[in-house]
């Protein structure tokens, strides 16, 4: 009787075939689920995803305590260095001074390092020619010390655009590593090791031949 005012819902008739269905479905559902993700494609090891195109290495022995510098000069005339860390598409990640900063930041806190490495990127690019050159700016050993110059293209896979290892005998040395040239899709077109001072670029006109230009203090 209480039916018939519509107060409480009929409970339906139990219904094992429902039940069963309703299981299989679910059973079905976690095996596509899994299925998913055995196919998913397996992360490539040692694949380095990166903003930038091209990477230029600047290395030296472990532990030397002299202090090399990088400079890298785009076709329209900007100039990375250790003075303007950034210009134009070009980044100097990392600026070594042998064994004046020989550490690391790892969470917060400096960790010694042996390792004696300057980094630029290019993170975008200008068509023509670049040049990358080395300045010995402290010489402590008196020794010759070799220096590695690695260009690479980054993408759309690593390959290396020019390895050069020069010798430095004394200090305040200025020597080009490499020159390279890049068309408007950023294919290296032409390479040279001819030597060009990108350090006298920095003089204007100014009689005392002291100012300074592309960043660099007035």
């Amino acid at each position: 009787m209480i039916d018939n005012f519509d107060l409480l819902p009929r409970e339906e008739a139990f219904d094992p075939f429902s039940v069963v269905l309703f299981k299989a479905l679910q059973v079905l559902a976690f095996l596509f689920f899994f299925a998913l993700l055995m196919v998913a494609p397996e992360a490539k090891k040692g694949k380095i995803d990166s903003k930038a195109e091209f990477l230029i290495s600047v290395d030296w022995p472990d532990n030397h305590p002299d202090d090399f510098d990088t400079f890298v000069q785009d076709p329209i005339g900007n100039i990375v260095w250790f003075r303007r860390r950034e210009a134009g598409f070009m980044l100097l990640d990392r600026d070594n001074r042998g064994g004046l900063n020989a550490f690391v930041l790892v969470n917060g806190q400096k960790v010694p390092t042996e390792t004696r490495q300057e980094l630029v990127s290019l993170r975008g690019i200008v068509a023509g020619e670049y040049t990358v050159n080395v300045y010995h700016f402290s010489a402590l050993t008196g020794r010759p010390v070799p220096v590695t110059v690695t260009i690479q293209k980054l993408n759309p896979v690593v390959t290396i655009v020019a390895k050069e290892t020069i010798e430095f005998v004394q200090g305040n040395v200025e020597k080009t590593a490499a020159r390279f040239t890049l068309d408007a899709s950023g294919a290296v077109t032409e390479t040279s090791h001819i030597e060009r001072s990108i350090l006298q670029t920095f003089y204007n006109a100014a009689p005392d031949g002291k100012a300074w230009r592309n960043g660099a203090p007035q």
